[in-house]
């Protein structure tokens, strides 16, 4: 059962992931044409509520997303199973929140 979720789960993150993929890389691509620097971008970052959720949404996304799919990784070819494969998937998937959220952070409020 608990596979169940866990495959429904990586299923709905990556339909959350889809769009803000396709929107970070429209994002990116206007500011490197529009010739932004990292300076302009950040003073256009700070202090938005509205880029704080779209980014902050990414990271839970990714995060759920990639700790399953590594989990599943360290099973069929690290061979780990049981508790051990449970604290490597919970590990992965607060060290990428940890990670990203600390990112979202610093552009948007720091």
């Amino acid at each position: 059962m608990i596979t169940l979720r866990l495959y429904v789960a990586q299923r709905i993150t990556a339909l959350l992931m889809a769009p803000l993929v396709f929107g970070h890389l429209a994002v990116m691509i206007y500011a490197i044409q529009g010739g932004l620097s990292a300076e302009e971008i950040l003073g256009r970052t700070q202090g938005s509520f509205a880029w704080f959720a779209f980014y902050g949404i990414f990271v839970v996304a990714v995060a759920i997303h990639g700790a399953i799919g590594l989990r599943t990784v360290a099973h069929e070819w690290g061979g780990l199973k049981g508790p051990l494969l449970e604290v490597f998937m919970w590990a992965v998937g607060l060290g990428l929140f940890a990670l990203g959220a600390r990112a979202v952070w610093a552009v948007t409020f720091a």
